[in-house]
């Protein structure tokens, strides 16, 4: 199946290259381009693409923004893309809420040609991009200046199984379900199980949120071993 994606971003000679780029994959085809956020959310809402390449700071409407209004559709608006945030930055408040709204993950522009192709596969078959160790560093470090939400999320901690709990703190501490699977001696589709359960008992979109929760419930503290 071809991933159809389209590329937002204030530079157009960033657009071209990753237009290029990825054009070149036979799996992945690039639909649109634009050159702002509020420009990205007409495009997303006109031709329907798998994955939003999404730049961070955008003149108009900045991705934050863009990525809101794209990942929470007009009632009646039934596709919703995955969006993968795009920055200079290895650590941006922009980011972090983009991950809290539902985006799945971010890449740095200046990411081998490689990673950007990974990137966009990955966040289509529905993973979320956070294993790069700047990822896991940019949500501590954000998880811990930030005051916790008015309702405590360690309440919904509960609701999880001992095993769901464990299962929720590697992802949190950035290891990929082969690594998790490796770390309890069970088989990577039972981790995917449990993985798949976490994220419905905590009404969690996916990857990227169950380790901004891990966070913010105290589940892992920044820092912690």
């Amino acid at each position: 199946m071809t991933i159809r994606v389209i590329i937002v971003d204030d530079q157009a000679m960033v657009r071209a290259g990753f237009a290029a780029l990825l054009s070149a994959q036979a799996d992945i085809d690039v639909v649109g381009e634009a050159p702002d956020g509020r420009a990205g959310v007409d495009v997303a809402r006109s031709v329907h693409p798998d994955v939003v390449l999404m730049d961070v700071r955008m003149p108009e409407m900045d991705g934050l923004a863009a990525a809101r209004a794209i990942l929470d559709p007009p009632v009646g608006g039934m596709h919703v893309p995955k969006v993968l945030m795009l920055t200079t930055f290895d650590v941006d408040d922009y980011v972090y809420e983009a991950l809290r709204a539902g985006a799945s993950g971010f890449l740095l522009k200046d990411a081998p040609p490689a990673d950007l192709i990974s990137a966009v596969r990955v966040v289509a078959a529905g993973e979320a991009l956070l294993a790069p160790s700047v990822t896991r560093r940019l949500i501590a470090d954000f998880a811990a200046r930030r005051p916790a939400p008015r309702r405590d999320p360690s309440l919904r901690l509960k609701a999880l199984t001992p095993r769901e709990t464990e299962v929720l703190e590697l992802i949190a501490r950035g290891l990929s379900n082969q690594e998790i699977a490796s770390r309890l001696v069970v088989a990577e589709q039972t981790v995917k199980t449990h993985i798949g359960r976490v994220l419905a008992k905590l009404d969690l979109r996916d990857r990227a949120q169950a380790v901004i929760f891990a966070y913010e419930s105290g589940l892992v503290r920044p820092g912690g071993v």
